[in-house]
């Protein structure tokens, strides 16, 4: 058969087929078991494979899925020893790795974990398979193998799959030809031109994850902010074609960005890079309800500054502005028939009814029509609509979002509905909690909580209150 590597059109480097074994999917906790790598060039393809201690323990579930145990990882090197070596066995070739993001991204955390920052050209055979094959709904490495008649001596073992991927990439060149697979391939891995301005690396670290990412001009001002399923092919798109020669994207000098497990995370990171440009509205306020006389309930606004925005139960609504808010009480009047003058929208004229009596939009309790207490009952049915929810936990709590593969698992901790932080490990989470800052009360951010607590969409783990200040 012919060498598949030479007969692809157009030229590419030479190839590493990449699989890794993991004492499970998490980027921030697992660590890597077992590298097997099948490097192939001009003068042939080359085997190479190595064990590797995690420094944690291997669960019973990945024993029992790899074959792998702590006793067979007790004497093997750890990564920081392998590291050397393997970097300059990956150096300079197509790394191809089916899932690639999951094997790519251990290799890139545990090299960033030594201070290397890990680099290459990246090949995905799922999106290899898929480009390849569109009428086919399935491309999981067992349905390739059944689809193709590939030989598996084993499976779930690093170098018995890079084999594998090895073998595929042979098939499908016996199957389609050099020409399609060499043009699927050029189009999955096509480098990207970015303006001048912007670091070239960029095209490399943005991740094909959800997040939220902002463009930023020369000064560091925020010209764009959005969010996507997919960063880097957002991303990408904004400097793509024409639209790299006009605003916004003529205009960036540096792009911010932050990756996220999913949908939620990458609201809430859209929302903080937002507040660069549009900052919390100084004149945020609610209403709240005040008894001036037994069974006598009049609204009053307030900032965050008077009352505690996400503790008080007796708040309503949120408004960028005082006026915004009487345009809004206005329409509840209206639709409630309730008095402008005891909603403090109009002057009381002693002895005379208000505007909204004179055309049938008030019950008269401006004039002795109706009783105050009927009146405040339905102001409170009406408020009740907007009513701002107060904080519902003791202390704070995390809401646990994970990518769709698991290998990504946030923990967005909320207190009294301001966000704390995210957190990918155990030392991150009691980090924030145990902060003392004090956060502002962000309303996108709350309204973002509201609904993800209400949908029950996310696993939800109670906090441990942080331990009181000490005494001085």
């Amino acid at each position: 058969m012919p060498n598949p590597l030479t007969m692809s059109m157009p030229p590419h480097p030479p190839l590493v087929f990449v699989d890794l074994e993991t004492t499970g999917a998490n980027f921030a906790r697992d660590r890597i078991l077992e590298i097997g790598l099948v490097e192939v060039d001009a003068n042939g393809a080359r085997e190479w494979d190595a064990l590797v201690n995690p420094g944690v323990p291997v669960t019973p579930f990945i024993t029992g899925l790899t074959g792998i145990d702590d006793a067979m990882v007790a004497g093997a090197l750890d990564f920081a020893q392998l590291a050397a070596g393997l970097r300059e066995r990956l150096a300079g070739k197509l790394f191809i790795a089916h899932n690639a993001r999951f094997d790519y991204g251990f290799l890139k955390g545990e090299f960033a974990r030594l201070g290397i920052d890990f680099k290459a050209t990246v090949l995905c055979t799922v999106k290899l398979s898929r480009k390849l094959f569109p009428h086919h709904p399935r491309h999981n490495l067992d349905t390739l193998i059944a689809r193709h008649g590939i030989a598996a001596d084993a499976r779930h073992r690093a170098l018995a799959d890079a084999r594998v991927l090895w073998d595929l990439w042979q098939r499908w060149h016996e199957e389609l030809g050099a020409d399609v697979v060499g043009a699927a391939v050029a189009a999955l891995t096509q480098s990207v031109s970015l303006p001048p301005q912007l670091d070239p690396a960029l095209a490399d670290e943005l991740p094909d994850s959800h997040g939220a990412y902002a463009l930023l001009g020369a000064d560091g001002e925020t010209l764009l902010t959005g969010r996507a399923s997919n960063l880097r092919q957002k991303v990408l798109s904004l400097f793509a074609d024409a639209r790299a020669s006009k605003p916004p994207a003529s205009l960036a000098h540096r792009v911010d960005w932050r990756d996220a497990a999913g949908e939620f995370g990458a609201r809430l990171h859209e929302i903080l890079l937002q507040r660069r440009r549009k900052p919390i509205p100084e004149e945020l306020c609610a209403w709240r309800l005040r008894e001036v006389a037994p069974g006598d309930f009049r609204p009053q606004l307030v900032s965050p500054q008077e009352a505690a925005f996400g503790i008080d139960d007796d708040l309503y609504g949120l408004y960028a502005t005082r006026r915004e808010a009487r345009q809004a009480l206005r329409k509840l009047a209206e639709a409630h028939f309730l008095c402008p003058v005891l909603l403090g929208l109009e002057d009381e004229k002693p002895g005379k009814p208000c505007t909204a009596f004179k055309g049938s939009h008030c019950r008269g309790v401006c004039v002795g029509k109706e009783q105050v207490s009927r009146h405040s009952a339905r102001l409170m049915t009406a408020l009740a609509k907007v009513k701002l929810r107060a904080w519902p936990h003791p202390g704070p709590v995390a809401l646990v979002e994970r990518d769709h593969f698991g290998m990504i698992e946030d923990f967005h901790v909320i207190d009294r509905w301001r966000y704390l932080g995210l957190a990918r490990s155990d030392e991150a989470l009691a980090e924030i909690v145990g902060s003392e800052k004090e956060l502002p009360f962000d309303p996108d951010v709350y309204r973002v909580f509201l609904k993800y607590f209400q949908s029950n969409g996310l696993r939800l783990v109670t906090l441990p209150a942080p331990p009181p200040a000490p005494a001085r």
